[in-house]
């Protein structure tokens, strides 16, 4: 399934809970605090993988949490970290978190391998060691851990491609781009054959370019009619636009 938008809501880990402890000791029955701190919630980062070409991983699941970190434990031993948790998205998405109904953009990840951290994970708490005195030599409590940050974010994909074919349904763009690259798109005598963009590579001697097939434009697109045109995202970024029309 083809998806280029989607909301989500990411939150990070939260961190371990701090040790109560004391220690062991022959002819001591109550030692002094030995107990380690949480261990960090995992990090959540936003990752451009060249295996995905769409958003369609966020399709049913919309909220996103990392890994807590684990209890502190005796001995003043720590807890482990949370591992961080990778989001695969397409490149060309580009990531915006949404902040009291506006926008704001993140990141426009273009190139495979760019990666966003989006939210961190929460402080571990301390152990009881930590709360050790002069007036207060056996401490009985330590620190919860701290929640991770959360976030809102939509992910808008625009693919990436060198060429884009643009034109009214039906005039032969999906025919173009399955003769000239490898792509296999849906070919039929009826308008909106094609209900979602296609992209092929072309290879010219020993070079290559990108090619899009985006569905057709009609008038009116703009208020909805058709397919409407907000696949036109698709070729923002294309360097050249080809304009086919049917003689």
């Amino acid at each position: 399934m083809f998806l280029d938008e989607a909301i989500i809501t990411v939150q990070g880990g939260v961190g371990g809970r701090g040790c109560v402890s004391y220690r062991r000791e022959k002819y001591v029955p109550k030692g002094g605090p030995d107990g380690g701190d949480g261990g960090k919630g995992g990090d959540i980062l936003i990752v451009a993988d060249e295996n995905t070409d769409t958003l369609s991983a966020f399709a049913s699941t919309k909220n996103f949490e990392a890994d807590k970190g684990r209890f502190g434990m005796g001995k003043n031993k720590n807890g482990r970290e949370g591992e961080d948790l990778l989001l695969k998205v397409a490149p060309g998405t580009v990531v915006y978190e949404i902040v009291d109904g506006k926008e704001l953009l993140l990141a426009d990840m273009t190139r495979t391998g760019d990666k966003l951290l989006v939210v961190l994970g929460g402080r571990g708490g301390f152990g009881n060691t930590h709360f050790k005195s002069s007036t207060r030599q056996t401490p009985d409590f330590a620190e919860l851990g701290e929640p991770g940050e959360s976030k809102q974010l939509k992910l808008e994909l625009k693919l990436v491609a060198d060429v884009g074919i643009i034109g009214y349904p039906s005039v032969g763009k999906s025919m173009l781009i399955s003769v000239v690259s490898s792509a296999k798109p849906k070919i039929a005598d009826y308008p909106f054959t094609t209900i979602i963009p296609n992209l092929g590579v072309v290879n010219v001697d020993d070079r290559s370019f990108i090619i899009c097939d985006v569905p057709g434009l009609i008038e009116g697109a703009s208020e909805g009619k058709g397919l409407g045109d907000q696949f036109l995202r698709h070729i923002e970024r294309c360097g050249i636009l080809l304009h086919m029309l049917d003689v």
